[in-house]
C-alpha cells in the first residue's frame, strides 16, 4: 500500500501501459482520476474503485487539447482536493520511412507524445506548488533515447523529447518537492505493439512479435502490470531521493551488442 491516501492522474489510462499501471496504483490504494478518449476507461474506474476498495473517476481528456488537461486537473480537484502524482503516459506511433513521413504524421506524434505530456504537466503543476509536494512520471522510450529502428524517425523524436523535459521538470521544481521521472519501456504486450507488429507484417503479427521477444535476453515482452510496479515506485516516497532521472526497463533488448550489427 505505498500509495495509500495518494491521488494519481494518469493519461491513456484506457489500454496498455495505462491501464496496467492503474491497476497497480489502485492495489497500492491510490486513487484514481483516469484520462483517455474512449468511453470505455469509465467502466476501468468502476472496476478497479469496486475490486480495491478505492476511488476511481474517469475524465474524458485529448491531451493535445490544453482545455481537456484543465478540465481533467479541476476535476480531479473537485473530486479529491489534491492530484499528488502524475503519470503522463498517452503516446502515439505510427510506422513509416522518413522520407514518406509527411508533416501530418510528424505532427501527429509530436502534438501526442510531446505536447500532450507538456498540456498535461503544465495544468497539474500549479496544484503541485501550492502543496509543495509532487511526483510526475513521465512515459518515454528506450526507442529514441537509447535505440531506433528504420521507420521510427517521428516516434523516436518525439520519445526522445521528454527526456529532455523530464530532466528540465525536475530541475526547475525541485525546490518545490516535486520530483519528475521517465521511464524508458522495450516492448511490451500491449495494443500498441499488436499495431507495430501489425505494421510491420500483416499476414503474419505474432511472429514479429515471437522474433522480438526471441531477441530480447529475458524471451518475453514485458507485462503492462511490470510496468506499474516500476511507475508504482517511482511515484512513492520510497523513490524520495530520486529525480531527473530515466528508468529503463526493457528485459536486456538493449544489451546484446550482436543484435545491434545484425550478426
Amino acid at each position: 500500500m505505498k500509495l495509500k491516501n495518494k491521488v494519481a492522474l494518469i493519461t491513456g489510462a484506457s489500454k496498455g501501459i495505462g491501464e496496467g499501471i492503474a491497476e497497480v496504483f489502485a492495489k497500492e490504494g491510490a486513487n484514481l482520476i483516469l484520462c483517455a478518449r474512449s468511453a470505455s476507461t469509465k467502466q476501468i474506474a468502476d472496476t478497479l474503485a469496486e475490486k480495491y476498495n478505492i476511488k476511481a473517476i474517469y475524465v474524458n481528456c485529448d491531451v493535445t487539447k490544453k482545455a481537456d488537461c484543465q478540465n481533467a486537473v479541476d476535476k480531479g480537484m473537485e473530486t479529491f482536493g489534491q492530484i499528488d502524482i502524475l503519470v503522463s503516459n498517452a503516446g502515439v506511433c505510427k510506422l513509416g520511412s522518413f522520407l514518406e513521413t509527411d508533416d501530418n504524421d510528424r505532427d501527429f506524434h509530436f502534438n501526442v507524445n510531446i505536447n500532450g505530456c507538456w498540456n498535461i504537466s503544465q495544468a497539474v503543476l500549479p496544484g503541485m506548488v501550492k502543496q509543495k509536494h509532487g511526483s510526475i512520471v513521465i512515459m518515454s522510450s528506450v526507442t529514441g533515447y537509447m535505440v531506433a529502428d528504420p521507420g521510427e524517425a517521428a516516434y523516436a523524436t518525439s520519445k526522445a523529447a521528454l527526456i529532455g523535459l523530464t530532466r528540465a521538470l525536475a530541475r526547475e521544481f525541485a525546490e518545490e518537492g516535486i520530483r519528475v521521472n521517465a521511464i524508458c519501456p522495450g516492448y511490451v504486450d500491449t495494443p500498441m505493439a499488436q499495431s507495430i507488429a501489425v505494421q510491420s507484417d500483416a499476414s503474419n503479427p505474432e511472429s514479429v512479435k515471437a522474433g522480438i521477444a526471441g531477441a530480447t535476453p529475458l524471451k518475453r515482452l514485458a507485462t503492462p502490470l511490470e510496468i506499474g510496479d516500476l511507475a508504482a515506485f517511482l511515484a512513492s516516497d520510497e523513490s524520495r531521493y530520486i529525480t531527473g532521472t530515466q528508468v529503463v526497463i526493457d528485459g536486456g533488448s538493449t544489451l546484446p551488442e550482436t543484435i545491434s550489427v545484425g550478426v
